[in-house]
C-alpha cells in the first residue's frame, strides 16, 4: 500500500538531494584540484609523505625520502640478483626494468630517484602547465626546470614515454650538468639521448632506450617527483635506483637496509664457497648451496659470524 508523503518530508528530501549534489561537486572540485597539482606539476609534501609512508629515513624539504649516503655507497656493491632475492618476497614484483642501452657497463649506479614525467604536447594541457608555472614564478617550464632541482646523490629518472625522434632528454652539455649536480648519481630515461660521442667521455652511469641526433621537441613536463613508469616498473620519488650491466632496479627505501644486510651474508657465503672450491677436494654438491657435512656447516657458520663482526666494526669506525 502506498503511503501519502507529508509536505515536510518532500522538503527534507529535496534538501537532502541538494546537499548531496553540493557535496559531490565539492568532492569533484577537490579531486580535480589535486589532480592538477599532482600530475600536472608536483605533489604536496603531505601527499609525497603519504605515498612513501614506509620510509625509515630523513626526508628532503619537499618530502622525498633521503636514503643515507653511506647506504648508497654500500649499494654500489650489490648485484641485480641480490636485490631480486628480497623484493618479490615483500610483494614488490614490478620494480625491474631492462632492455636499455648502457653508457658505461662497468660502472654501477646507486642513487635516490628524482622523477620527471613527460607526455606528448597537447595545447590545452600545456596552457594550464604554463599558467601554473607563471603563477609560481617559473620563467621556463621545460625539462631543464626539473634538471635544475637535482641534488647530490640523485638519479634523474625520466618517463619520456619511449620517445625516440625529438625525444632526447639530454645531450653532452646537460648530461655534464647532471653529473656535476648529482655528483655522478646517474640518469635513467625511458626515451632517448643525443651527443653520444660527448656522453661517453663523462663518467656517470646512464641507461636509455635510444640515441638520436634530434633535439627535444613536442613534449611537456607533466610531473616532478611523482610516481612514474619506466618500462614495466613503477618508480616512487626517493627510491633507491640500482643499475648494473643487466638493468635497473627501483627499491623502496624501507627495504634498502634489508637488501644490503642480506647481500652481506651472500657475499661472505660466496667467498667461503670459492675458498673451499680452491682446496680442490670437494664436489660442488658438498659445498654449494649449503654444506652437507655438519663439520663443514659449522666451519661456514663460524666464518660467517667472524666476517659479519669485522664488517660491523669497519662501518662503525668509518662513521
Amino acid at each position: 500500500m502506498n503511503r501519502p508523503v507529508r509536505p515536510g518530508a518532500r522538503g527534507a528530501t529535496r534538501a537532502f538531494h541538494h546537499g548531496l549534489r553540493v557535496l559531490s561537486a565539492a568532492v569533484a572540485l577537490l579531486l580535480t584540484s589535486s589532480l592538477v597539482d599532482a600530475q600536472l606539476f608536483k605533489l604536496t609534501r603531505e601527499q609525497l609523505v603519504e605515498i612513501t609512508a614506509d620510509n625509515p629515513f630523513d626526508r628532503f624539504p619537499d618530502g622525498r625520502p633521503k636514503i643515507p649516503d653511506a647506504l648508497l655507497e654500500r649499494a654500489k656493491g650489490l648485484s641485480a640478483e641480490e636485490v631480486w632475492a628480497v623484493l618479490p618476497g615483500k610483494n614488490y614484483r614490478n620494480q625491474w626494468a631492462d632492455g636499455f642501452e648502457v653508457l658505461h657497463p662497468g660502472l654501477k649506479m646507486a642513487g635516490r630517484a628524482f622523477t620527471a614525467q613527460f607526455m606528448p604536447t597537447r595545447p590545452d594541457i600545456m596552457g594550464a602547465l604554463t599558467a601554473n608555472a607563471t603563477k609560481a614564478g617559473i620563467e621556463r617550464y621545460t625539462h631543464q626546470y626539473a634538471i635544475d632541482q637535482l641534488q647530490p646523490g640523485d638519479v634523474f629518472v625520466a618517463d619520456m614515454f619511449g620517445k625516440r625522434v625529438d625525444g632526447p632528454i639530454v645531450g653532452d652539455n646537460l648530461f655534464y650538468y647532471i653529473m656535476k649536480a648529482t655528483k655522478a648519481g646517474g640518469l635513467v630515461v625511458d626515451g632517448s639521448v643525443r651527443d653520444i660521442e660527448g656522453l661517453v667521455g663523462i663518467k656517470m652511469p646512464a641507461y636509455f632506450r635510444y640515441a638520436h641526433p634530434t633535439p627535444i621537441r613536442e613534449v611537456m613536463l607533466t610531473g616532478i617527483n611523482v610516481p612514474v613508469r619506466i618500462g614495466e616498473a613503477t618508480v616512487n620519488p626517493g627510491d633507491l635506483v640500482f643499475g648494473d650491466r643487466e638493468g635497473v632496479y627501483f627499491v623502496p627505501p624501507s627495504l634498502v637496509q634489508t637488501i644490503l644486510d642480506t647481500a652481506d651474508v651472500t657475499h661472505i657465503h660466496d667467498e667461503w664457497t670459492k675458498l673451499k672450491f680452491d682446496e680442490g677436494k670437494y664436489k660442488s654438491s658438498e659445498i654449494y648451496g649449503s654444506p652437507s657435512d655438519p663439520a663443514l656447516k659449522k666451519e661456514y657458520e663460524d666464518y660467517l659470524a667472524k666476517k659479519l663482526a669485522e664488517l660491523k666494526a669497519q662501518r662503525a669506525a668509518a662513521k
